[in-house]
C-alpha cells in the first residue's frame, strides 16, 4: 500500500473510533440523560380521542 493509502486508512479509522468514544462517552457521563426519555403511548394524539371514534 502507498504512503497515501495508509494516511487516508489511519486518518479514517482514527475518525471513526475518535467519534465512537466522543459519543459512548456522552451517552454514560450526562446524567440527566435518562430524564428525556417518553414513552409515545403516554401522550395523547387527536386520534386517540374517543369524539373521533
Amino acid at each position: 500500500m502507498t504512503p497515501g493509502g495508509w494516511f487516508l486508512m489511519i486518518l479514517a479509522t482514527g475518525s471513526v473510533t475518535i467519534l465512537l468514544t466522543a459519543c459512548i462517552v456522552k451517552v454514560l457521563i450526562t446524567p440527566e440523560s435518562t430524564e428525556h426519555i417518553h414513552n409515545p403511548m403516554t401522550e395523547e394524539t387527536p386520534d386517540m380521542r374517543d369524539e373521533n371514534l
